[in-house]
């Protein structure tokens, strides 16, 4: 059995999934983005995470948190008990014509991690360079592996 074919003039459109996904994001932006603050109605933006990796050397964990066009002075690196916490703010900056799209991230941001058991909270230190925090948790002296010499006898 056969079944009919249907031919039109026009081309076929062509689905393309990633553009739903980006009509999503701009949805859940725009439903989840602004929210209002208490009697004032302020419009406030909620903090975002920026893209991290944490790492484990011999001697220290590293997290490197991507944050271009950020200036030492935009952010602030806090030890806390366990935690190690990024925050800061991206502002908006003066622009000349009219803007067409945006898509880089602005406003408050945050990224918080747990540190392990062995992390050594007094030795702590952060370098910004071409846009990527490096943040150094040096491991306590008692959990760095050492030789054990085995005696004959």
């Amino acid at each position: 059995m056969t079944l009919p074919v249907v031919r039109g003039s026009q081309p076929a459109a062509r689905w393309d999934p990633f553009a739903e996904f980006e009509d999503l994001y701009d949805r859940m932006g725009a439903l989840m983005g602004p929210m209002l603050d208490g009697p004032g109605r302020q419009l406030v933006s909620l903090p975002w995470s920026p893209l991290a990796d944490v790492s484990e050397t011999e001697d220290a964990y590293l997290i490197e948190a991507d944050l271009p066009g950020v200036s030492q002075d935009q952010v602030s690196v806090e030890v806390s008990g366990g935690d190690v916490v990024i925050s800061g703010e991206i502002t908006s900056r003066e622009r000349a014509g009219v803007l067409r799209r945006a898509t880089r991230r602005q406003g408050r941001f945050e990224y918080r991690t747990m540190l392990p058991a062995d992390a050594d909270p007094d030795q702590v230190s952060a370098s910004l360079a071409n846009g990527v925090l490096t943040v150094r948790v040096a491991k306590a002296e008692t959990a760095k592996p050492r030789r054990i010499e085995i005696a004959v006898g």
